[in-house]
């Protein structure tokens, strides 16, 4: 007998899914699946050598002994996907690594993009380093000016080329663009320090040097070198992804040689286990791209999404039936799992991405734009404060859900589907309890919920409220589940352009199939498809993959213009010859030209923006025909600049063969009747109760079969729940088709009536819901915003922010974008309402199709002048019932400076257009001409340096994309008020908030307990700016209410300056540290600020008078009232206050960038270092990009050693940032904290203040205070240093005799720093939305 069976399995952290092709007794071949524990030590040691020997065994009768190796006489091949790289990724468990790296950056990937993760979470937790050491290669090389006039060249750019030409030696790179290498690599000296790392046991090394990507040759000296000296392990990043972006590059590189020893060490256990007839079988593993790679090319940059691009493949290539359009086809994949979920997007080709973080590690490599959002059958279920929440803690394998019954379950997903009985014990595997051979629990899973109906409904009867069953317990964790799950999939196709309802539901994982009538109903889909191997469909998806061999290449060309053509015949040649490399390689793998494809890609982008878009190549050849309809499709129009191309990019694929279909199925054969039921058991339904539902074996069931719902259909690894009105059809295949047969279904409770008392009473499971959908209002209304922008800021910094409010103009949901804009946008609305209500609007009112326009700093509750905010009200019956909208930071508003920040401005006229209010939009009509003339005024008041605006098109489109997303919020809240009813939406705006309140409240009343204050106790807190003003605060919380007064009374006076805060600012610190103090996830609403007064004398600091600059209040001062609420609180000492904006440029250029520091140390936890806190979250630009872009040289960017305050918990330690001139620049820096130090709390040490520093070419070093302007000539050099945090708590640092001590003031302990806490979440929405927290 030949090799005739195949296996493909997938390895995941639960279970191993086995799917075979194995011989029949006919000649042919036929199909098997195994499912089992992933882990089980005590029956076997490695799950997919397991699997496939039970196969072996049941298929052939013959014995395969676990004791010996395992014979490969009939295996042809074996294909494997596996979560080991994953799991080394999220539990740190990868191989010991030192990261060798240009000097001046040894902090490269722990500054990183030096924004966290999570804005409210002052303890800034981030996952472990990668890389034990740091070794520092002493090597310089830059690119110098070129003669083509340009930002970075200068008008004048061939004079500017000879007058600046750096030192050094010029070699020309793979991209055809020229360097100087300044300084060669000191390889003795790298000698000594890299076997410093081999004497501590270090044999694997990650290798980052600037530039490498177009330049390798100093990472080639530094390989040879590491490789002379024993290395294992030796990954550069100009091999493993030569993309430019030295940060993700290196994060890359660092992941790769974390991983790739882990990965190798467990294919050899897993070879290891057969005999030596393996060298014969085919062995692939599945990649993070979708495509099979043989072992020696598997690494481990390339396989954390091994297990879930097999489910991608496999309902990518699956998802079809007998008369559908194919060709068409558009679906979404579901992929539910026990921890997480994954969804995902096919439209006729793989949709990758090639940036993504995973485990806080940004990969860049093509990986499937797979999105995992943490909710899953594991995910646990809580009651707090009268709100139902699901995840995103998990029950996981261990203890599990109460239904696995082991020690320490808790109630999960799982828990509630087997309550509703939409999981079936009696089908289910038997693999639970203390001998891992029991049935699901269902008397403890009920037991359970019991005793959680308790704490329930006791808090329904507070509220007057009647008691809920068991069952409308369960299924509400159940729909607050599944509007989590929606989310994603509304972002992710919304923010490339598509309707989610246009798509079908593709459908697989473990529990997947129960949830999918839900899921599909609430985003509107009308068909879903389940196959037949849903359960395993990640094994399928590895079985159908292609073998795939890419390369990839950087280069710099222009695609437009003069040179344009003769560039992409350059361009077309390279492609061609990586096309040869790709071919070679899949033939030595054995396979035939006939069976290789090839595609060629030019990653491609606008020039001056960051938007890149990998095009392949179409029919016709046109690139950029192509690139331009794919960002139309995106973006909604194309821009009239010159298109560059990045990198170029061949994929090949030796092709697989089909899957089979099941045997016996067959169209031609009549269906005949139903079998009948295996049983008819009884499952709760939303809207319908307990009902009678047949169950059927889904093998039993043959093609044209019709089911209509409620049914539940069976296998041995998957349960599909019909819900009533839907109706399942098998397909020729066997699967499982879905369609909604009825549009228009009876409301149900989750669209009560309006008029009725329940619907508007509060309830905890629609008090969820309704949280879910008024955020995503807010968030969709961001992504039609950026989707339709044009500015760089808003479209690609995301510098915005998008709420929803009451008709009063109280705050219902603002997606947390901006710490800045948080309670700010509500001032602003609230002003409007006052203006047209009671003000001097009140003649003139607001009409449907109104849009107002202001920006006002102290007049208008606006931040800074270039923050516009546009305001829509929605009406409904006549009424204003909501308002809606969105502000934007537009790049320059006029007044004295390019950017309208200027470092020494003492007039807000000098800062550009200021706006009370504006109809931009005037009964649907767009106000154009009054628009402009507001933004042009400032230039016409004849002030010395004063202008209008300096991009009036930019700021027009801007500003109709702020109007573009408030109309499409109107549009979301009227589907809401047409679903729900006005009376429900409305009264569930004012649940959210009392939620919120209540919340704060018991906050306040915490405090006050802990701090052994009176019923209705003061605390201070005060701190000075650098010019000595100080700002007071008393804060007075009464304890019978939980409500308090802060009061600002004794803050210094108005300054002659631009430090100066308007009130907006100073609510907008309150309510962000009231929600980083509030521990658990609530709404961010007006709630929140319903328990505070807040009193800010007029004509203070944070107070200041209508003409006074503000420019400096909104990024320095509102950091100083952010430490000094925190201060009073004793929540956190003090971070570096300040957000250390650094400028430069020239006529044709210009530049701005803030700085992170040290954050300040809190009761349990040492300040994080080099990371942007409180008010704002920028990400830095990449060093690579930062200098082919503008006419600097980054010489330094690193920790500032010793900078952060000490203390029991020290504080974060600030940056070193030094940048050079290549060319005469101004620069301007506008910073605090340089003569303040950031203190600590609670006997907590100060920390070192900042200084900015001059580097002139002859030595000189000047100390240029905290806010200048200065001319910088070519060769000089700005030395920004920024303050640290604030140590925390007396005594030694972690000093064991004071830890009782500590604890015992009601401190909490040291967190452990699990990367779990930062979440399994990862994909291009996770993406879209970190880019938004840190604009």
């Amino acid at each position: 007998m030949g090799r005739d069976f195949n296996f493909s399995i997938d390895r995941g952290g639960t279970f191993t899914d086995v799917f075979a092709e194995v011989p029949d007794h006919e000649g042919g071949s036929t199909l098997k699946v195994l499912k089992l524990l992933s882990e089980d030590p005590n029956n076997y040691s490695d799950a997919p050598r397991e699997g496939i020997r039970r196969i072996l065994e049941e298929v052939t009768g013959k014995p395969y002994p676990r004791s010996a190796p395992l014979d490969t006489s009939r295996i042809s091949s074996i294909r494997m996907g596996t979560t080991v790289a994953t799991n080394a990724l999220l539990e740190r468990k990868g191989e010991r690594t030192a990261l060798v790296v240009t000097s001046g950056f040894p902090d490269l990937l722990h500054i990183a993009n030096q924004s966290r993760p999570n804005i409210f979470d002052l303890e800034i937790r981030s996952p472990d380093k990668l890389y034990e050491r740091i070794v520092e290669v002493d090597e310089l090389v830059m690119i110098p000016l070129g003669s083509e006039p340009n930002q970075r060249n200068g008008a004048d750019a061939a004079n500017n080329a000879r007058l600046y030409a750096p030192e050094g030696s010029i070699r020309k790179a793979t991209t055809g663009e020229v360097v100087c290498v300044r300084r060669e690599p000191d390889l003795n000296r790298l000698r000594a320090d890299l076997q410093s790392v081999l004497d501590d046991g270090i044999s694997s090394i990650a290798v980052v040097l600037k530039h490498s990507a177009i330049f390798p040759d100093h990472e080639a000296a530094v390989g040879r070198v590491a490789q002379e000296m024993g290395f294992q392990q030796i990954s550069l990043s100009s091999v493993v992804m030569p993309m430019v972006k030295m940060v993700p590059r290196g994060f890359t590189a660092a992941a790769d040689a974390y991983l790739t020893p882990h990965i190798m060490r467990y294919i050899q256990t897993f070879q290891s286990g057969f005999d030596s007839g393996l060298s014969k079988v085919q062995v692939l593993f599945m990649q993070s791209d979708g495509g099979l790679s043989r072992v020696e090319g598997f690494c481990g940059h390339k396989a954390v999404l091994s297990g879930p691009a097999g489910g991608y493949v496999g309902y990518a290539l699956t998802t079809k039936w007998e008369g559908m359009d194919s060709e068409h086809m558009q679906a979404i994949g579901f992929d539910m799992g026990g921890t997480s979920t994954d969804v995902s997007r096919f439209a006729g080709s793989y949709e990758h991405v090639f940036e993504t973080t995973t485990a806080g590690v940004t990969i860049q490599a093509p990986q499937l734009d797979i999105n995992t959002v943490a909710a899953g059958g594991g995910s646990r279920l809580f009651f707090r404060a009268g709100l139902f929440v699901v995840g995103p803690e998990s029950a996981a394998a261990h203890p599990g859900p109460v239904c696995y019954k082991k020690r320490g379950g808790v109630l999960a997903i799982t828990d509630a589907n087997l309550a509703l009985g939409r999981v079936l014990p009696e089908f289910f595997p038997k693999i639970f309890g203390p001998a891992e051979n029991e049935a699901l629990d269902a008397f403890g899973t009920n037991a359970a919920f019991a005793a959680m109906a308790e704490e329930v409904n006791a808090y329904e009867r507070q509220q007057g409220r009647p008691p809920k069953t068991i069952d409308e317990i369960a299924m509400g964790f159940v729909t607050v589940a599944n509007e989590t799950m929606c989310r994603p999939i509304r972002a992710l196709t919304q923010m490339k352009g598509y309707d989610a309802a246009a798509h079908i539901l593709a459908c697989f994982g473990g529990a997947g199939a129960q949830h999918a009538c839900a899921i599909a109903k609430s985003l509107g889909m009308k068909t879903i498809f389940v196959h037949r191997f849903a359960g395993i469909l990640s094994a399928v998806g590895i079985h159908l993959a292609d073998i795939v061999q890419e390369a990839q290449e950087p280069c710099a060309a222009t695609l437009t213009g003069e040179a344009g053509q003769e560039q992409r015949i350059a361009l077309d040649a390279r492609l061609e010859r990586l096309e040869v490399v790709v071919k070679q390689q899949l033939e030595q793998q054995g396979f035939s030209l006939s069976q290789i494809k090839t595609e060629r890609f030019l990653n491609l982008r606008y020039q001056g923006t960051d938007i890149a878009v990998m095009t392949s190549r179409p029919p016709d050849g046109d690139y950029i025909k192509a690139f331009e309809a794919a960002y139309v499709r995106e973006f909604g129009f194309k821009l009239d600049r010159g298109v560059l191309a990045d990198d170029v990019r061949v994929r090949g694929t030796g092709s697989s063969k089909a899957l089979q279909t099941a045997s016996g199925n067959n169209i031609s054969d009549p269906a005949g009747l139903l079998p009948q039921p295996v049983m008819v058991t009884s499952v709760y339904f939303e809207g319908g109760g307990r009902q009678d539902t047949p169950v059927f074996q889904l093998p039993t069931l043959k093609p044209q079969h019709k089911l209509p719902g409620p049914v539940i259909l069976i296998d041995k690894i998957s349960t599909i729940v019909v819900e009533p009105g839907w109706v399942a059809t098998i397909t020729a295949d066997g699967n499982v088709r879905m369609d909604l047969a009825a549009l228009s279904l009876p409301k149900t409770p989750s669209t009560p009536s309006m008029t009725s008392e329940q619907g508007t009473a509060c309830d905890p499971i629609q008090l969820a819901i309704f949280s879910h959908r008024f955020m995503g209002i807010a968030e969709q209304m961001g992504r039609t915003l950026q989707r339709t922008s044009i500015s760089v800021n808003i479209k690609e910094r995301l510098d915005f922010s998008c709420a929803l409010f009451g008709p009063d103009g109280s705050l219902v949901a603002n997606a947390p974008h901006l710490p800045v804009h948080l309670g700010a946008m509500s001032e602003a609305v609230r002003f409007q309402v006052r203006y047209y209500t009671e003000g001097p609007g009140k003649e003139e009112g607001l009409s449907e199709g109104d849009v107002l326009l202001s920006n006002h700093p102290q007049l208008a509750g606006g931040s800074h002048l270039p923050d516009i905010t546009a305001i829509t009200p929605v009406h409904s019956g006549g009424s204003i019932v909501f308002f809606v909208a969105s502000r934007g930071h537009h790049a320059d508003i006029g007044g004295i400076s390019p950017g309208s920040m200027p470092p020494h401005s003492k007039l807000l006229v000098e800062e550009g257009a200021a706006i009370v209010s504006f109809k931009i939009v005037r009964k649907g009509v767009f106000q154009e001409d009054g628009i402009t003339r507001l933004l042009m005024a400032p230039g016409t008041l004849n002030l010395p340096g004063v202008k209008g605006t300096r991009n009036l098109d930019d700021n027009l489109s801007d500003l109709r994309a702020q109007v573009a997303a408030n109309t499409r919020g109107i549009q979301l809240v009227g589907d809401l008020i047409e679903e729900y009813g006005l009376n429900v939406v409305q009264a569930y705006m004012g649940h959210i908030q009392r939620n919120a309140e209540l919340a704060v409240r018991d906050m306040l009343k915490d405090f006050s307990l802990q701090q052994g204050l009176p019923e209705v106790g003061t605390v201070h807190a005060e701190d000075q700016m650098d010019d000595g003003t100080p700002i007071k605060l008393e804060v007075t919380i009464d304890r019978r209410d939980g409500s308090a007064v802060f009061d600002f009374e004794g803050t210094g006076p108005e300054v002659y300056g631009n430090s100066n805060a308007p009130p907006a600012v100073a609510y907008s610190a309150i309510i962000y540290s009231l929600r980083c103090m509030v521990t658990r996830d609530i709404p961010l609403n007006q709630g929140c600020l319903a328990p505070i007064t807040v009193r800010i004398p007029q004509s203070c600091l944070l107070n200041p008078s209508a003409t006074a600059a503000v420019v400096g209040g909104n990024v320095l001062t509102s950091q100083r009232v952010t430490d000094v609420v925190l201060k009073a609180f004793s929540a956190a000492a003090a971070s570096q206050g300040c957000m250390n904006n650094f400028t430069f440029g020239d006529e044709g250029m210009g530049y701005y960038e803030t700085i992170a520091g040290g954050a300040g140390a809190g009761p349990g936890w040492h300040g994080r270092s080099g990371v942007h806190t409180h008010m704002t979250n920028t990400r830095i630009t990449d060093p690579e990009i930062l200098e082919r872009r503008y006419p600097v040289l980054l010489h330094c960017f690193k920790l500032r050693s010793g900078s952060g305050g000490s203390g029991f918990w020290r504080g974060g330690e600030g940056v070193i940032r030094e940048i050079e001139a290549l060319r005469p620049i101004d620069a301007g820096i506008l910073s605090e904290r340089r003569s303040v130090r950031p203190f600590g709390l609670l006997g907590g040490g100060p920390a070192l203040p900042g200084l900015n520093l001059l580097v002139r070419n002859s030595g000189h070093v000047v100390n240029l205070g905290g806010k200048a302007t200065v001319k910088l000539q070519a060769g000089e050099r700005l030395r920004i240093i920024t303050p640290g945090g604030g140590g925390y708590g007396e005594g030694g640092e972690g000093d064991p005799e004071e830890l009782d001590v500590m604890i015992g003031r009601g401190l909490k302990r040291p967190a452990s720093g699990n990367v779990a806490d930062v979440g399994l979440e990862k994909g291009s929405v996770l993406e879209y939305r970190r880019r938004q927290e840190t604009a």
